[in-house]
């Protein structure tokens, strides 16, 4: 007796679902620019490392003696895999069964997945093309349901756990377009993807007609922040994947990796004496202090599109991951808006979550202010983001690089920590810019004057000598001045200090997307 004749079915229950939709869907996938689920699973994982669960799940179908006929595939795939040597989870829709419609796959495989993630503690790698739930579905049950969000409980703890990246490769709407905002990281693709609460054929039953591109399109959803990056093809979706995990642990149990580090950590670069221009009403182009700063090729930018007056995103310095804050003040001259309020707190939260240093590059003139600020209660975002930075305990470095004021500045750090932070001489500081204070503060003075535009620069010119930040460094207002060429070597000695300080536990913050 043997049970190869059941190893024998067993691998032609395998054969029939690996037919995914069928030759007409699968031929359709690829004719819109998209691999098939299982195409993209080989490409981003490590070969040969993807051990899937539940290979046999699907829709059979048996004739009147009991046996086989057919067996449809289920609509969503899940295993564990490898990236760069990295296990995950990875879950991933089948667009070419039903649409990878969320009420259509197997009951349960979707929550497997999750639960798979959360009490392994491994990352989790979502592949979403699939629409909401189908009408189709009523049919078949021959009733109606009350709507459920399956899984959610595990979704939510997942961001409290293990990173989470959200791969929208597909046009999506409803529950998958929840699922692929609920995550640390996430991606559409340029041309092949698009992302709905609902689509145009539902949005055209309230009077108003969209195409797909003008309600759902990736650059839409980056500008305003719903989803983090735009990859230019399924490819390049799949390399910002693997590159967003190797920066992070696999879990929040554990401390993120180091690795090899061939950038000095003494360099210093002499154009950083001269990057800010002495003129304060020039810019400058913070991008290249972090190049210049950070080592060399390690930074990651995420969320470029969005509350564009902050940057942020993930690095290295001597080989430790570190999650860096940065003004941009080519945008608002880097005022923050509610939308950067929004970003910078969500970043805050992701390093408190998952144990990285936050190295902060400060040139903050306030919150933006006006009426259009006011009528995004800026005010109250940025009252968010900075209890989320008085909530954080990871160790904390700031480099003022020129202007810090008002309530908005002041949020560049926990005050009532230790500060561990170095100011440029360019730096600039005071709870409102000179520029603007002066005729509010002197108002009186100047209007009583025979000459009000000599009284202006009379009183300006006075309060020029005592703006210099060595007046504030003899008042031990600020820690310490530094030559801006000596930045590195000082943020490379605060990362390692850092490592003494992170504990790999569960964070007292709640992480929300």
């Amino acid at each position: 007796m043997s049970f190869r004749s059941s190893v024998d079915e067993l691998n032609r229950r395998r054969a029939l679902v690996a037919r995914m939709g069928g030759v007409e869907k699968v031929e359709r996938q690829h004719n819109a620019g998209k691999l098939t689920v299982r195409e993209r699973i080989v490409a981003l994982l490590d070969p040969g490392s993807f051990r899937e669960i539940g290979s046999t799940t699907g829709k059979a179908q048996y004739d009147a003696d009991g046996q086989l006929v057919d067996l449809a595939s289920s609509n969503f795939i899940f295993g564990r895999g490898r990236i760069s040597g990295q296990p995950v989870v990875i879950a991933a829709d089948d667009f070419t069964v039903r649409g990878g419609a969320a009420d259509g796959s197997s009951a349960g495989k979707l929550a497997a997945s999750e639960q798979m993630a959360h009490e392994m503690r491994l990352p989790l790698v979502r592949l979403i093309d699939a629409t909401g739930g189908s009408i189709r579905t009523v049919e078949e049950l021959g009733r109606t349901y009350v709507p459920a969000n399956p899984a959610w409980e595990w979704v939510v703890s997942n961001l409290e756990t293990v990173p989470v990246v959200s791969l929208v490769l597909g046009a999506v709407a409803g529950f998958a377009s929840a699922r692929a905002v609920a995550s640390h990281y996430s991606v559409m693709v340029r041309g092949t993807s698009h992302m709905f609460i609902a689509g145009p054929p539902v949005v055209a039953r309230t009077g108003t007609v969209f195409t797909k591109d003008e309600l759902g399109a990736p650059e839409l959803h980056a500008k305003a922040g719903a989803i983090d990056d735009i990859a230019d093809s399924e490819a390049d979706a799949f390399a910002r994947a693997a590159r967003f995990l190797s920066y992070l642990p696999t879990s929040v149990h554990e401390l993120a990796t180091r690795v090899p580090n061939d950038d000095p950590v003494d360099r210093c670069d002499d154009s950083l004496i001269d990057i800010v221009p002495t003129d304060r009403r020039k810019v400058y182009k913070m991008r290249d202090i972090l190049v210049r700063t950070l080592d060399q090729g390690s930074f990651f930018e995420i969320g470029k599109h969005f509350g564009r007056s902050a940057i942020t995103g993930l690095a290295r310095l001597n080989g430790y991951p570190v999650v860096v804050l940065a003004s941009d003040p080519y945008h608002y001259g880097g005022a923050w808006t509610a939308d950067t309020a929004d970003k910078v707190t969500r970043f805050v939260d992701m390093a408190e979550t998952f144990h990285l240093p936050v190295v902060h590059f400060v040139d903050i003139p306030g919150f933006l202010i006006g009426l259009e600020a006011e009528q995004a209660a800026t005010i109250r975002h940025g009252a968010k983001v900075m209890s989320a930075i008085y909530q954080a305990t990871v160790p904390w470095c700031s480099i003022l690089v020129r202007k810090v004021f008002g309530v908005a500045g002041a949020a560049h750090s926990n005050a009532a920590r230790m500060r561990y932070r170095y100011a440029w001489p360019s730096g600039d500081w005071g709870s409102i810019p000179l520029e603007g204070g002066v005729e509010a503060a002197y108002r009186s003075d100047i209007a009583a004057s025979p000459d009000p535009k000599a009284a202006l620069e009379a009183i300006t010119a006075r309060l020029e000598a005592v703006r210099s930040p060595f007046r504030t460094a003899e008042a031990f207002g600020v820690e310490e001045i530094i030559d801006p060429r000596e930045t590195r070597p000082l943020l490379c000695e605060f990362v390692g200090h850092a490592q003494r300080l992170l504990r790999p536990e569960p964070s007292r913050v709640r992480y929300r997307p």
